[in-house]
């Protein structure tokens, strides 16, 4: 046994002796600058690509071989223009050689490239210029069982590199410049390697760009095909997301990519970017194919007018100066190829809270999707403030402009449902609002709610793809109380009734008030079952009787009101002026018909009627039976005139004088004909 032992011992020793020997005559006499050609024609053979060696190559044999090359550069792929695909100022790699010669373990001392310049390129039929280089896929499948040999490196480093990819199909174009990269010791039996790098990116037409450090510890295991890495941190600062550099931070504890199955599987996930701090628990998801990767997540409180002002949106003037200054959100968010789909979503946006589901798309011409359910809102604290800049002279208040510059790239389609809105004293209660806006134009529809007892629904249309916007509304509100209307509308509380309405109306204008005066279309409404505190018809008609004839005029009955069973009208629209001939109303003693106008930007009203009294004797108990038999024969006229909170309902003394003046001229032409004829 011992004499075998002892033959092995030589017969090793000898080999390794003639190595030496080997290595050092080769070291003596061979130059590797000498193999440049046909180590040039060998790759061009080979693939096709023209190599070239300007740099000198260096060799060196034992206890490493290692070999180190100058600059030189790779050719492109045929159609990919004369540039190099790859180029690198300096390369340098060592393995150690018994290790791998004996046991198959390729231990590398080092490996090192600098400057390194590579261009990747998609042309605009799909093909690339690598893919010639990527062998195709072996008939023999490799068995799952092949464990021998290792790999293990002290060292990798990447110095100033620059790698271009550009897709002439999508036109997208991603470039990173001044790349550094280190490894530590790499080993592939799972051991923690710590790896840096910073680097400088551009993204078009994204117009992205920025610069980027990466910290990390990674660990890979050949064995179980598992890539780790651990305390992975990301910071950068970001140019194009908004008006100012943006920086960004990603930490994370642990990301584990299984190879084998080609699985990501990471630990919570914490992102600051634009002021905002994103929490994400990410489940595990496959990185082949499309990836979709889905996660829970959470925004911590953030300012939507800090996030406008960063975009260089200036923020709205609101009556509320603190509106828009808190907004929360929880979800579950997916990724697809289209958006981000989020469900679940609960957020908070200063005091009302919404549920339901969102679509964010990625692309800039993809469409925001929206279906959510609210508490409550009070639309007053975003509204303009009052203007208090108006003088006691009647000064204009500054008009309200419509927002043309968020409605016309604004491409949205949804719906909320809230279960209250108030606009002041104005209360919404169960609306359902649906909108769907692109290219300029936005509609809202439908709208519906409960209204003061009734029911409102609408249909409105802002167009602002043209030079002008336009803005259209089919509204209806159907048995509103009246009473509770006025007094939230008008703070008036001189009417009742229940109320119907139908207005279709349209309008141009870059503001409110230029749509107001450019207002056409119709109207009409009916009121029942109601009475106008403040003016007593009956009494006014008696006064002013009283006042023709000299008399003394009658006591009031007060509180002064009148009541009614109908009032219905209708009427055309134009320049924002309401015209109407068709106006009806029925009192329990009198029937009112007339026409006017209601000029609707000055918010006045002046109609003039005609009143025919009733022979109800049960109404006009109070009167006189000359009164009595005056009015029912009489047709009496009445003016409507003042502001539509609150207008003056009396009698046209003018017209009556005039009527009384014409009567007393026939009955004395009556009686002079009369005496000619006697």
């Amino acid at each position: 046994m011992g004499r075998v032992v002892k033959i092995l011992v030589w017969l090793v020793g000898g080999f390794a002796a003639l190595f030496i020997l080997a290595s050092v005559a080769l070291f003596l006499f061979f130059d590797p600058n000498d193999f440049r050609e046909d180590i040039s024609k060998s790759v061009k053979s080979q693939t096709g690509r023209d190599l070239t060696i300007d740099g000198d190559i260096s060799l060196e044999i034992f206890p490493w071989l290692a070999v180190e090359v100058g600059k030189s550069s790779l050719g492109n792929a045929p159609g990919f223009g004369d540039e190099p695909m790859a180029s690198f100022e300096r390369a340098s790699f060592s393995v150690r050689l018994l290790p791998a010669i004996l046991r198959q373990e390729v231990v590398v001392g080092s490996a090192s490239i600098e400057s390194l310049r590579l261009n990747l390129e998609v042309d605009d039929h799909g093909d690339s210029n690598w893919s010639d280089l990527i062998p195709g896929d072996s008939s023999e499948p490799e068995s799952a069982d092949d464990t021998s040999g290792s790999f293990n490196a002290n060292s990798i480093d990447v110095s100033n590199a620059m790698i271009r990819y550009a897709n002439q199909e999508t036109g997208e174009t991603f470039v990173v410049d001044g790349m550094n990269l280190n490894v530590g010791s790499l080993q592939d039996d799972g051991s923690a390697v710590p790896l840096k790098a910073d680097l400088n990116f551009e993204m078009q037409p994204a117009a992205l760009s920025g610069t980027v450090e990466i910290e990390t510890v990674i660990a890979f295991a050949s064995a179980s095909g598992n890539l780790q890495f651990d305390g992975l941190s990301i910071e950068g600062v970001v140019e194009g997301i908004a008006s100012i550099p943006t920086r960004i931070t990603l930490q994370t504890d642990g990301i584990e990519v299984s190879t084998n199955e080609s699985v990501v599987s990471m630990q919570t996930l914490d992102l600051t970017l634009l002021d905002m701090r994103i929490v994400a628990d990410v489940q595990p998801f496959s990185y082949e194919g499309t990836v979709t990767p889905k996660a829970v997540i959470a925004v911590d409180a953030f300012s939507p007018r800090t996030l406008m002002q960063l975009f260089d949106v200036q923020p709205p003037v609101t009556a509320d100066p603190s509106a828009l200054s808190l907004v929360i959100v929880d979800a579950t968010a997916e990724m697809t190829a289209a958006a981000i789909e989020l469900s679940d979503v609960a957020i908070k946006m200063d005091d009302t809270s919404f549920t339901g589901a969102l679509s964010i798309p990625i692309s800039a011409t993809g469409s925001y999707q929206f279906d959510l359910v609210g508490d409550s809102i009070d639309l007053a604290r975003y509204m303009e403030p009052a203007d208090d800049s108006a003088s006691p002279g009647g000064d204009e208040a500054v008009p309200i402009e419509i927002p043309v510059e968020l409605i016309r790239p604004l491409n949205a389609r949804g719906k909320i449902r809230l279960e209250r809105a108030s606009l002041g004293t104005i209360i919404f209660e169960n609306i359902d609002v649906g909108l769907n806006s692109s290219n300029g134009k936005m509609r809202i529809f439908p709208i519906t709610s409960a209204f003061f007892g009734g029911s409102y629904s609408g249909d409105v249309r802002i167009d602002v793809s043209g030079t002008t916007p336009t803005l259209s509304m089919n509204e209806k509100i159907a048995a509103v109380d009246l009473a509770r209307l006025a007094k939230a509308m008008f703070d008036q509380e001189n009417v009742t009734g229940v109320i119907d309405g139908s207005f279709v109306l349209g309008g141009t204008g870059s503001d409110m008030t230029a749509i107001q005066r450019s207002l056409s279309g119709d109207l009409s409404m009916e009121l029942q079952d109601g009475s106008y505190v403040g003016t007593d018809v009956w009494y006014e008609l008696r006064r002013a009787r009283a006042m023709i004839k000299g008399e003394e005029a009658p006591a009031p009955v007060l509180p002064a009101k009148t009541d009614f069973s109908a009032v219905r009208m209708s009427g055309v629209v134009t320049d924002g002026i309401m015209r109407s001939d068709d106006l009806y109303a029925e009192l329990p003693f009198m029937q009112l018909t007339g026409g006017g106008q209601v000029d609707i930007p000055a918010g006045t009203v002046d109609y003039g009627l005609t009143a025919r009294i009733l022979e109800r004797p049960e109404f006009l108990h109070d009167a006189t039976p000359e009164e009595v038999e005056e009015f029912t024969e009489a047709v009496i006229p009445l003016r409507i005139t003042g502001p539509l909170a609150s207008p003056s309902i009396k009698p046209d003394l003018e017209k009556l004088l005039q009527q009384r003046v014409e009567d007393e001229i026939k009955d004395k032409l009556k009686d002079k004909l009369k005496g000619l004829f006697d």
